[in-house]
């Protein structure tokens, strides 16, 4: 397992899909994971301190484990079959739980946990840019301090 940061999430075009894009810290690959608007918009959320008046999904799923003192210690992005990838969320407890790796990044941002990606999976569908291209990447991360999570559609609301 490789430790991996989250460089952010943007829009791919044409199609209109989101993307978040993960860094291998000690090394020179990016993982990129076609996502739903909504997890992307959580994801922005969450890496820009956006605190919602009332809490969405995540934060739900945040706040339920502090109240049963559960600990998430880490997400591993542990597959990729046919497309999908697969996630594990891992807990202080010793269970582990399959979720999106999208759901689990997004709550990994909100309980400061590590996020970790198999290697097989970064041999599959890691993409190695060496530091001469990194002037790309700094480009896409000046793209992200300009994006805001509107500009991913409304988000859906719960009002009692």
């Amino acid at each position: 397992m490789n430790e991996l940061d989250v460089v952010g999430v943007r829009v791919e075009m044409p199609s209109n899909q989101p993307i978040v894009l993960l860094r291998e810290v000690s090394g020179d690959r990016y993982l990129p994971i076609w996502i739903g608007a909504v997890e992307a918009t959580a994801i922005a959320f969450a890496q820009q301190g956006v605190v919602p008046a009332r809490p969405l999904t995540h934060d739900l799923m945040r706040d339920m484990l502090q109240a049963v003192g559960q600990e998430l210690t880490q997400v591993r992005i542990t597959d990729l079959r046919e497309g999908v990838f697969y996630a594990e969320l891992v807990f202080a407890s010793g269970v582990e739980v399959s979720a999106r790796p999208s759901d689990a990044i997004a709550l990994a941002l909100r309980t400061g946990s590590p996020i970790f990606g198999a290697d097989t999976v970064l041999e599959e569908a890691g993409i190695a840019i060496p530091d001469e291209q990194e002037d790309e990447v700094e480009k896409f991360r000046e793209f992200l301090d300009q994006i805001s999570p509107e500009d991913f559609g409304e988000v859906p609301r719960d009002e009692a």
